[in-house]
């Protein structure tokens, strides 16, 4: 028994290798990450973790006209990693694939349907699974399809002395090795998973920590050369310059009496960048004169464009010493960064905004756009780095389009479309900063790019609902943003089941700008463009804000 166990450990060496490979490459990583794989994912998914079923049973060992196997470690990896359709898929093949591989077997037949019922068996331990728990469940999983199937052998079986003896020496080997070797494995594979989530949330750790550094800077619009340092420092660069269409701007360098400071632009790639708006890559294999440009310690570089009102406006160009500094993980970053830093040039246009807006309610408005929000969203971003790297890119993504919107639209006449796509990305910062405290539902069935409204009229208002309603009760909030056509306008609405609002709020929306500024400026503005401003309600759970918008301006 414990001298077939040993061989079984060695044929287990074989899935272990070929599970290991497997997970090296970046499209199965990729794959297996997914909150949801597609039918391609789950198809290339199954024929992998079919054959390596498959496999199992080739490297089996002869006993007495059975096979000591580690079919099932397959089915259960393949079950717990991918879910139930490619367990499934794996225990059909893998099952069909014994029955007539060594037919003559007296237990190809229930083993067969052991493997194939197992599927099933792991279906069950993946719904309690999760990421921590999957290699123990694993090796339960594994020692449980095994000890049915070899119930299977002695139900099924005609010859009961000699069912009886292959179960006996069997069984142990069996249930060690399918359960031992899907926890390896999976084990294996969770410890390499891991790894990659693990840079990806270093890697948007450093983004955030980077642009925290920048903002500062950035906002006082003459220390540009301080950025550069910050990057510098944090990629571990040679030369890092920042440039407009024409000439650079700033720079910083670990190499001394380098000054390059309004120095027209002379590189052609990066010419070709700010034309195109695409990232380059150099080496110097390819190109010496744009790297010796600069200096004749650089050997490899990546720009990136800066974009400003969707157009570029300059490049972010990071230099490094040696071609091995420009890694996968080093371009993207510098992508991250150079639309982070686009970011912050319109959010250093804050105040230019203000002092252009055509009144002084506008002005007040605009001053709710404020360093708390944006103090939050980061914090919320930072939370997520770690437990949730992909939601906190999102998160990033959200907060760009929020304030890309708020400094490009503050005086205009928009489509609601647009309008709720920045309503939305604040929704989704707040939805993760609360923990999904409320919900959002759109009633919205017209054709929005017809309707122009001013811009920033909706969001003060889902975010008076928010603050001053749904955050002051312990249970659920809902909010209900809908849009109904009556004659020649369009009546919007946005009603929460809130606390509900202060009479005297309502009372004092015509009187002047003390308190409550985004809720009276979003007033004021309706009036001034439509005669009419905010129609507010308390209802008995909640309040509703009323609106209306002509057809044609």
């Amino acid at each position: 028994m414990f001298e077939l166990l040993a061989k079984l450990f060695n044929t287990l060496g074989y899935l272990i290798t070929i599970s290991f490979v497997f997970t090296l490459f970046k499209s199965s990583k990729n794959i297996l990450t997914k909150e949801k794989q597609s039918k391609k994912d789950i198809f290339f998914l199954s024929l992998f973790f079919s054959s390596l079923a498959i496999v199992g049973t080739y490297i089996g060992i002869d006993y007495r006209g059975s096979i000591a196997n580690t079919r099932n470690i397959g089915v259960v990896v393949g079950g717990l990693l991918a879910g139930p359709e490619v367990s499934i898929i794996a225990s059909f093949f893998a099952a069909i694939h014994r029955i007539f591989f060594y037919f003559n077997s007296f237990t190809a037949i229930p083993c067969g349907i052991g493997t194939f019922l197992g599927g099933f068996i792991t279906c069950l331990f993946y719904k309690k699974s999760t990421y921590k728990n999957k290699p123990f469940l694993g090796l339960v999983c594994g020692a449980v399809i095994e000890t049915f199937s070899m119930f299977l052998i002695i139900l099924i079986s005609k010859d009961k002395k000699l069912a009886w003896d292959v179960v006996k020496n069997l069984y142990f080997p069996m249930i060690v090795i399918n359960g031992v070797g899907s926890f390896i494995i999976l084990f294996i594979i969770n410890e390499i998973l891991e790894e990659k989530e693990n840079e990806a949330g270093n890697q948007a750790k450093l983004a955030l920590e980077i642009a925290n550094k920048t903002l500062p800077y950035l906002k006082k619009g003459h220390s540009l050369n301080n950025v550069c340092k910050i990057i510098l420092d944090s990629l571990d660069a040679q030369i890092v310059i920042i440039t407009d269409k024409e000439k650079i701007l700033a720079f910083s360098s670990k190499e001394k009496n380098l000054d390059i400071i309004n120095e027209k632009l002379k590189s052609n790639s990066t010419k070709e960048v700010i034309k195109t708006g695409r990232v380059i890559v150099l080496d110097k294999k390819n190109e010496i004169k744009d790297l010796n440009y600069i200096s004749k310690n650089i050997n490899s570089c990546i720009i990136a464009p800066i974009f400003q009102d969707e157009e570029v406006n300059g490049t972010l160009k990071i230099y490094f010493k040696n071609d091995s500094h420009i890694t996968a993980r080093k371009k993207f970053l510098a992508i991250g960064l150079s639309q982070l830093i686009s970011t912050q040039f319109e959010l250093s246009k804050l105040e230019t905004l203000k002092i252009m807006a055509r009144d002084a309610e506008l002005k007040a408005l605009q001053t709710q756009i404020n360093p708390h929000f944006l103090f939050n969203a980061l914090n919320t971003i930072a939370s997520f780095v770690r437990i949730n790297p992909s939601k906190a890119r999102e998160i990033i993504i959200d907060l760009s389009t929020y304030l890309r919107y708020n400094l490009e639209h503050t005086d205009k006449l928009v489509p609601l479309s647009k309008e709720l796509e920045q309503v939305k990305a604040y929704i989704n910062i707040e939805q993760a900063r609360f923990n999904n405290k409320f919900d959002v539902i759109f009633d919205t069935p017209f054709n929005l790019e017809k309707i122009k409204i001013p811009s920033l009229i909706i969001q003060p208002l889902i975010e008076n609902s928010i603050k001053h309603g749904i955050l002051k009760q312990r249970e659920r909030g809902i909010i209900k943003l809908t849009i109904k056509k009556i004659n020649t306008s369009y009546l919007i609405s946005i009603e929460d089941n809130g606390i509900g609002i202060d009479d005297n709020i309502i009372k004092n929306l015509d009187t002047e700008i003390e308190k409550n500024i985004g809720l009276k400026n979003v007033h004021n503005r309706l009036k001034l463009l439509f005669g009419k401003g905010l129609f507010i309600f308390n209802l008995p759970k909640g309040t509703l804000i009323e609106f209306e918008v002509k057809e044609e301006l």
